[in-house]
Order: C-alpha cells, then structure tokens, then sequence
C-alpha cells in the first residue's frame, strides 16, 4: 500500500528542491537597486492614508457573507440543473425552498440596510 504513495513522495521531493533552486537562483542572480520609490508602501496609486489595522465596518463582512452565500447558490444551481430529470419534482421543490430561504435572508439583509453605503 505505501509503494502507491512513492510517486507522490517523488514528486513533492523533486518540486521542493525545484521550486527551492529557482527562488535562490533568483535571489543569486537578481539585481538589486532598491530606491525610496521601490521601497514606499503601495496603495491604489497613493500613499497609504491610515493605519492598516484600522477596523473595518461591519457591513463590509455582510456584503462578503452575501456574495458567499449567492456564490454556493450557484455551485449548487448548476448539479441540480443537469440531473433534474431524473430527481423529479421532489428534487424541484427541494431546490425551491433552497432558493426561497436564500431570498428571504436576501430580502431580509436588504430592509436592515446592510447593502446600503455611506
């Protein structure tokens, strides 16, 4: 059993020692000029303005939990649509009261305001 995991152990050995030559030679061989402008921190084309371990608004973290949750909607929509036929209308109703509480947590975020910006 463990002779089928050689090839593996083979291949992990041989992209470390790779992936380590090619990091040095860059490191060997690479030229190195740094400058203020190099080594200025870089933020949208500016300098950084605030600290950048100011907190975040709460809303952000609901807007990414949205786009989580309609995210997997659709990883899930995509399966269902290719073996509907054969899962039948136990498999649509399933499917609809998926997306039926998806909306209503959707409607929901939207009366409390989450998706609105300041």
């Amino acid at each position: 059993m463990l002779e089928n995991y050689l090839p593996i152990l083979i291949f992990l050995a041989v992209a470390f020692v790779l992936g380590g030559v090619v990091i040095g030679l860059g490191f060997l061989l690479g030229t190195r000029k740094p400058d203020d402008e190099k080594l200025s921190p870089y933020e949208c084309g500016f300098e950084a303005f605030e600290n950048s371990r100011m907190k975040f608004d709460v809303r952000y973290y609901l807007v990414a939990i949205l786009f989580i949750i309609f995210d997997l909607e659709i990883a899930f929509l995509f399966p269902w649509a290719v073996v509907l036929d054969e899962i039948g209308m136990v498999g649509f109703l399933a499917m609809m009261l998926f997306l039926g509480i998806l909306v209503i947590g959707f409607i929901y975020e939207w009366k409390k305001g989450a998706l609105e910006w300041e």
